[in-house]
């Protein structure tokens, strides 16, 4: 029998997930990942909002008793606090809009706990995200593809996983809709069937990213200036951690028409602030690039490519420019494209693979 580790959140996407795994007869191991305690976040605002938080591990362990099989809690705090929020942290000092789930992903749970599975002779490590993974026996690897419910589709968090992670991971809700989770989770009693979906950055509960730089990093992003696309003074802002590509609220400039960030400028301390056709792209280039489906990419390849995860897809060339970067050049051009985020490539249902915009 083989046996797999669940990563359980205590929602019911994970919980669904681990019943479907012990119904097909694996041996099941449910375990909560600790990523933080109360003196990082404030719980109170987390509950019922977030992932991974505290109040949630009754709740997976609650299914767990309910469904049968052992259920643990890992102490990841110290990792989580250097490679997730300190990343956070510092990524948005530096100017950048980092995603943190990949990174959680990435450094903890398709690394960290799948280390500590087969260190316990687990075969497996199992989630509740909805993707696929299968092998190619035509290409002699593992490939991630998109799942049946193309509204929860999570490949653009998954997109940095490895060929040995990819051989030990399995995603059972790859096939299903969100609403036949629900169902099936009603059906079997599970305590947390009708338990919302987690939306907010697990740590930053209340979604004041820069209180909690300040919080975290004992830094004071100093104010500025706001500069237009020439150079022109036209405003003062609040320090360069408040803003983002693309934002339009909270700028304090009245210029009798709509106005966005369209950069930030970290050498002169300037928010440089344009019109909407400004944010526009017609290319990025990717360093830190992991590729899935395919080994490297030797000659320019057709792609959709996402920039954002709320973002749908937009056709694009990728090419290699050298042994780090990777040029991604769309058909038509892209909003927002913005330094830090991920552009994750497609080859229709299939991850190519993925990077950061620099």
């Amino acid at each position: 029998m083989k046996k797999v580790m669940v990563g359980m959140s205590g929602g019911v996407d994970s919980s669904v997930a681990a019943m479907l795994l012990k119904n097909n007869g694996y041996d099941v191991m449910g375990v909560t990942l600790k990523m933080f305690s109360d003196e990082d976040i404030n719980e109170a605002k987390a509950s019922g909002k977030t992932c991974c938080a505290l109040s949630d591990v009754e709740d997976a362990r609650s299914v767990a008793y309910k469904l049968g099989f052992e259920h643990l809690v890992f102490n990841f705090r110290d990792c989580f606090k250097e490679y997730v929020m300190k990343n956070f942290a510092e990524s948005y000092i530096n100017g950048f809009t980092p995603n943190p789930c990949i990174e959680c992903n990435r450094h903890i749970k398709f690394d960290k706990m799948l280390r500590r599975a087969l260190e316990l002779d687990y075969d497996y490590i199992a989630t509740g995200h909805y993707a696929v993974c299968e092998f190619d026996s035509s290409k002699n690897r593992y490939i991630l593809k998109r799942p049946a419910d193309r509204s929860k589709d999570q490949t653009y968090v998954l997109y940095s996983l490895t060929q040995e992670q990819l051989s030990h991971t399995l995603f059972p809700l790859g096939s299903l809709k969100k609403s036949q989770v629900r169902e099936i989770a009603e059906s079997a009693g599970l305590v947390n069937s009708a338990k919302p979906d987690s939306q907010d950055i697990c740590f930053v509960p209340d979604g004041d990213y820069a209180s909690f730089i300040k919080r975290f990093a004992n830094y004071n992003s100093p104010e500025g200036n706001c500069v237009d696309t020439k150079g022109n003074i036209i405003g003062r802002h609040k320090g360069l951690i408040n803003y983002t590509v693309g934002q339009r609220k909270g700028l304090g400039i009245a210029m009798g028409h709509p106005v966005y960030v369209v950069g930030k400028n970290l050498d002169d301390n300037t928010v440089i602030i344009g019109e909407e056709s400004d944010l526009y792209s017609s290319s990025l280039i990717a360093d830190d690039v992991n590729l899935i489906s395919v080994e490297d990419i030797y000659e320019p390849m057709r792609i959709t490519v996402k920039t954002r995860y709320s973002q749908s897809e937009q056709p694009a060339v990728l090419s290699k420019l050298n042994d780090t970067d990777y040029l991604v050049t769309f058909d038509k051009p892209r909003r927002a494209v913005t330094k830090g985020q991920a552009a994750v490539f497609y080859d229709g249902d299939i991850v190519v693979g993925g990077g950061t915009i620099k």
